[in-house]
C-alpha cells in the first residue's frame, strides 16, 4: 500500500499554523469527508487515531 500524503499535507500544515485561516478551515472541513483522510486515520494505531481525532475535533474517529 502506498504511503498516505495526509501526514505531510500542506493544507494540514496551514491548519496547524492558523486554524482560523481560510485554508485551515478548508482543510478541517475537507477532513470530515475525505476518503484519503479516512483511510489514513484507519491505518493508524488506536491511540494515535484517538489523539488526532481529539486534536482536530473529529468525533467519528474516536
Amino acid at each position: 500500500m502506498a504511503k498516505s500524503r495526509c501526514e505531510n499535507c500542506g493544507l494540514r500544515a496551514r491548519y496547524h499554523r492558523n486554524p482560523q485561516s481560510l485554508l485551515g478551515r478548508l482543510w478541517r472541513w475537507h477532513a470530515t469527508w475525505c476518503p484519503g483522510w479516512r483511510a489514513y486515520m484507519t491505518s493508524l494505531p488506536q491511540e494515535e487515531r484517538a489523539t488526532l481525532a481529539e486534536r482536530y475535533g473529529l468525533k467519528k474517529y474516536q
